[in-house]
């Protein structure tokens, strides 16, 4: 059966070390860019696509997280609370893991963001799913179109939009977006402890179930402080019609009446 992704993991925990000193009092997801924060970019790009459960997991500076979730009527967002310990990506996923039914699900990093695209790319992601041969699709940018694309490259894609990695001495063109699907089923009998999700994905394209869907549009990698000037310049050109800029004609889903269900 080719179960579409229905809900969304939104990763929110981490320290976000490389944007110091302004998230040591500040958490990364809520750095503002474009007139709103990054957490609220992403939970934006899930309620356009028609994604309406999502989780949020938080650690560092908890309170400050969940209290911007609190203010969002859509999508319906879970808290998963990692205070007592952060669990990493894969680690994060295996705690709420029952939450996703054994069906595939979305998952998102909140420094993902992206103008310019001419249709909901979250919505692409499920419509190009096919589990028939994905374990995971992941949504990539072309480096050469980005800004703060680093290193040299993830992936390179062949015509069927399968992925393999770069060798050693290889530079890729695509790097990972940050936004993808994968299935429930690769973190089953896994116990709930710190774990890495880039392994999973690795993991995927030895067997040959790892697949790409390139991004329409401009993606931005706001990882540093450095970054987020740059990005203001991008959202500032006002050409994503799509609900990316901070315009004022743009769906509120604000709403200080709803609030986050809490996850154990």
């Amino acid at each position: 059966m080719n179960a579409r992704p229905e809900k969304a993991f939104v990763f929110a925990a981490g320290l976000g070390t490389r944007m110091r000193p302004l998230t040591l009092t500040l958490p990364k997801p809520l750095v503002r860019v474009g007139g709103k924060t990054m957490l609220d970019h992403m939970l934006d790009r899930l309620d356009e696509s028609g994604v309406d459960d999502v989780i949020v997991n938080v650690h560092w500076l908890a309170d400050q997280v969940e209290e911007t979730a609190k203010l969002r009527c859509r999508p319906s967002i879970e808290i998963s609370d990692e205070r007592s310990l952060l669990l990493d990506q894969a680690g994060g996923i295996i705690k709420v893991l029952d939450r996703f039914e054994g069906k595939p699900f979305f998952i998102c990093n909140t420094d993902a963001l992206w103008v310019d695209a001419p249709a909901p790319q979250v919505a692409r992601l499920r419509d190009h799913w096919d589990a028939g041969k994905m374990d995971v699709l992941l949504l990539l940018a072309n480096r050469a179109e980005s800004l703060g694309a680093e290193g040299r490259g993830d992936f390179f894609i062949d015509a069927t939009g399968a992925l393999s990695r770069p060798g050693p001495n290889e530079e890729a063109p695509f790097t990972y977006a940050g936004v993808g699907v994968i299935k429930s089923s690769l973190f089953e009998g896994r116990d709930v402890a710190p774990l890495k999700l880039a392994p999973f994905f690795f993991e995927a394209a030895a067997r040959g179930r790892l697949y790409g869907l390139v991004l329409q549009g401009r993606w931005l990698h706001v990882g540093t402080i450095g970054m987020i000037e740059q990005a203001e310049a991008a959202f500032s050109s006002r050409l994503d019609a799509h609900g990316s800029t901070a315009s004022a004609d743009a769906p509120d889903s604000r709403d200080p009446t709803c609030g986050p269900v809490y996850s154990t």
